[in-house]
């Protein structure tokens, strides 16, 4: 099943916290935790993670918290599902690396490359300024963003 799992959702909701913040500005931990209703077990691994992969800053003290960092509409979908999950793959025959004997007359597999192609564009375009801009908006429900076909 294609699926983006919980530590993935979880860090998705930690870097909009941050997205809705003015640029530059900092949180403390237990706040986005409160906030996003995150798991306190599972939160300090995910900004661990984050922070590894670049996409935050962490700073220790009193004034300390996290930050950003880079701007919002610098940050997308696709870097985060990548930098918690590792690369998108809808089959394993995406690898190039497969031992499938129909892997080049294979109708099914182009299939596969167009829909990954899809989804990775639409991953890469969803920045946190447009989800934040969303946020402000009222628009949390994706059937109203997203043209649904018959």
């Amino acid at each position: 099943m294609f699926r983006i799992n919980r530590q993935t959702d979880y860090a998705i909701r930690v870097l909009l916290a941050l997205a809705k913040q003015p640029a530059g500005a900092r949180l403390a931990t237990s706040a986005i935790g409160e906030e996003m209703l995150i798991p306190r077990a599972f939160l300090n691994r995910i900004v661990a993670q984050l922070a590894n992969t670049g996409l935050l800053k962490t700073f220790a003290g009193r004034d300390g918290g996290l930050q950003l960092d880079r701007p919002a509409e610098e940050l997308n979908l696709r870097q985060v599902i990548e930098a918690m999950e590792g690369a998108i793959l809808l089959s394993e025959c995406m690898t190039g690396d497969s031992a499938c004997p129909f892997e080049q007359n294979c109708p099914v597999r182009g299939r596969w490359g167009r829909l990954q192609g899809i989804i990775l564009a639409e991953l890469e375009h969803t920045n946190f300024a447009i989800l934040v801009d969303e946020v402000r908006q009222g628009v949390l429900n994706p059937a109203s963003v997203l043209p649904v076909s018959p």
